[in-house]
């Protein structure tokens, strides 16, 4: 089916930028216009601020052990390092279905349905700044500053040859994991198979 392709046109792959700062105004709109009294408000922030936090983490461990290390999603994304130019993301229906049915079901359950919202609208605003930020990685052109940087940062992760730099708009991860790939280090030897002299 073509709503799960990972090649999208550019009509399918601008509308998931909308589509997530859409979500991301209604959200907050919702909070604002009718969320709880100025109490509850302090609770809700940091339910926020966690959700925004937290997408830091959620970025590099999917990029790392999902794209990098199960199939299919491995598969899929070795088309994206073959062709970065090419308009390839997780398809919006996944992505939000992935988000309501992770993030927000739970933690209304586990919560209240103000609780809820503040923590998937900061994991959507961290999800947003990841999608625009990994499109301009591959897509702007920047002379200096943070995007250069980060421009730099990704490179290393598409050209390198060797596992790491997995953080698209943080190396936060990277670096306390100490997954950075570095400019001239080694390739790791591939392991002789059971049936090879080593």
């Amino acid at each position: 089916m073509r709503i799960f392709a990972m090649e999208h046109s550019r009509l399918a792959y601008g509308a998931d930028f909308v589509l997530y700062a859409g979500s991301v105004l209604a959200m907050l709109a919702f909070l604002l216009m009718w969320g709880p009294l100025a109490e509850q408000w302090p609770g809700i922030a940091g339910f926020t601020v966690l959700g925004l936090a937290s997408w830091s983490a959620i970025e590099y461990a999917l990029h790392r052990f999902v794209l990098h290390g199960l199939q299919p999603f491995r598969r899929w994304h070795e088309d994206h390092h073959r062709r970065p130019q090419a308009l390839i993301c997780t398809p919006t229906v996944l992505s939000g279905t992935l988000i309501a049915g992770l993030v927000f079901l739970p933690a209304l359950l586990l919560g209240d349905l103000w609780r809820a919202c503040g923590l998937t609208l900061g994991l959507l605003i961290g999800y947003l700044g990841y999608a625009v930020t990994h499109h301009a990685i591959h897509h702007w052109h920047a002379d200096r500053g943070w995007l250069r940087r980060r421009q730099r940062w990704h490179a290393r992760h598409h050209h390198l040859g060797r596992p790491g730099c997995y953080g698209v708009s943080s190396a936060f991860w990277d670096h306390l994991l100490d997954s950075i790939c570095q400019p001239g280090a080694p390739r790791p030897h591939p392991k002789p198979s059971p049936h090879q002299e080593p």
